[in-house]
């Protein structure tokens, strides 16, 4: 009888005909990692997904930033000789309108909007005149950009201008690609460019470089979405940092902010780089969660515009790595679903449009926080929905309502929507399964 080897003998689970052997630990926990990815990737891929991430983001984003607005506008209210919640009783009253403008933005057919571009642009031109006027127009921070409407409010044209360039753009591409149009670079360009130019003239007319370089991005993200060629877009960009830097280079106060980038030392006389080095003194001292919320040393006056420009410093120091991660994530959720609106949309309009809003808010974020972090001069321009202005809060709300609409106007976000009404499967006689599967129900005694 030949003697059994080590070669010969079978595994146990084989031999005994049960289960097979058990894979090793390290290919079961690949494959839970797996499975955790296709679960993710399959809710991220849900139809009312951007919808509620927009909504979601947006609505986090301000809250948030009305707490912050509260904790660091509260000594420069007190220096003021006002109450300390001036500043923000003024900025929630502003998120109030903005959500009343959102809502109605988000329910407002593609159609209406599309119709309301050309009165929101000849609106933001004329108020955007008016700022040159003297008696109307009024100067904050040596920037001539404002309207005094009475008593503590002003109105900001400019930032309309944004909202009127995005609808006015959008809508003009999208009438030429359906004339088969944007293969020509002159229809490219035309008017679209030299409309651009008109706003960004009236608003470096009052010396607010920030607003103008927002402008300028939005300008070429209508461009890009649009499939402008490489040599085009290099050439508007060749032009446009061409003027920039002529303007740059002519200004005392915009070479003194260059020189500020990074800077860690106030400076000698007249401490030029005050705010840099003070912001990032904020968020050095904040260390990982932050010294509370209400407790920043930097709002007591060190820090210039703590509740505005640089509201992220604050939170930094009061919030720590984590809040200003949070900060961070919850713009990159909203710029992730606005891209995901534009590129699965067939309605050119809607492509345009919803590229230009992704790119104005996610451009302005990063300028601003670019601005706070040392690595990008000062601009002067406010973290969406975060800062305090009721004039910026306002038209970005209703950006953000217009992805709303853009993200409920996509077919398997209409059907599901429908499909939450109620009684709405009993009238229409079907019952539904899952997105992709509809069975309709059989007549009683059909076999």
């Amino acid at each position: 009888m030949p003697s059994r080897t080590a070669g010969t003998r079978r595994p146990s689970a084989v031999r005994g005909g049960g289960r097979a052997p058990t894979p090793p630990r390290a290919t079961r926990g690949g494959g839970g990692v797996r499975r955790m990815y296709e679960q993710a990737h399959r809710a991220w891929d849900r139809p009312l997904t951007a919808y509620y991430v927009i909504l979601g983001a947006a609505l986090l984003i301000t809250a948030l930033g009305l707490v912050m607005v509260y904790s660091a506008s509260m000594i420069t209210a007190l220096r003021y000789d006002l109450v300390p919640s001036y500043f923000f009783r003024k900025q929630f009253f502003a998120a109030i309108l903005g959500a009343g403008l959102l809502l109605v933005a988000s329910r407002m057919p593609v159609t209406l909007h599309r119709a309301l571009a050309y009165p929101i642009l000849v609106g933001a031109v004329f108020l955007m005149v008016l700022v040159q006027v003297p008696g109307i127009g009024r100067a904050v921070g040596g920037n001539q950009n404002w309207i005094s409407l009475g008593g503590p409010f002003m109105l900001q044209p400019s930032e309309f201008g944004k909202l009127a360039l995005i609808l006015w753009g959008a809508d003009l591409l999208a009438r030429k690609q359906d004339m088969k149009l944007l293969a020509q670079w002159k229809h490219m360009l035309v008017p679209l460019v030299p409309g651009a130019f008109l706003l960004l003239g009236l608003i470096m007319l009052g010396g607010d470089m920030g607003t103008a370089i927002v402008l300028t991005a939005i300008l070429f993200g209508l461009l890009w979405t649009a499939g402008a060629p490489t040599r085009l877009f290099v050439g508007v960009l060749t032009v446009a940092g061409t003027i920039g830097f002529l303007l740059i280079r002519t200004s005392a106060n915009r070479m003194k902010r260059f020189a500020c980038i990074g800077a860690t030392d106030p400076g000698g006389e007249g401490a030029p780089c005050l705010q840099a080095a003070h912001g990032i003194y904020a968020l050095a001292s904040g260390g990982w969660f932050g010294s509370g919320l209400g407790a920043s040393v930097e709002k007591w006056g060190q820090l210039p515009e703590a509740h505005t420009d640089f509201i992220f410093a604050v939170t930094g120091e009061e919030l720590g790595l984590a809040g200003t991660l949070s900060v961070l994530a919850l713009f990159a959720a909203l710029g992730y679903a606005g891209i995901r609106v534009a590129g699965r949309t067939e309605d050119p309009f809607v492509r345009y449009a919803a590229g230009g809003v992704t790119t104005w808010i996610t451009a302005q974020a990063v300028i601003n926080i670019g601005a706070v972090l040392g690595l990008l001069p000062i601009a002067g321009v406010p973290l969406p929905l975060f800062s305090y202005g009721g004039s910026a809060l306002l038209p970005t709300m209703f950006a953000v309502g217009l992805l709303i609409a853009f993200a409920r106007q996509e077919p398997a976000a209409k059907a599901a929507l429908a499909m939450r009404r109620p009684g709405w499967g009993r009238r229409a006689g079907v019952r539904w399964k899952s997105m992709r599967r509809r069975v309709k129900k059989r007549p009683s005694g059909e076999r």
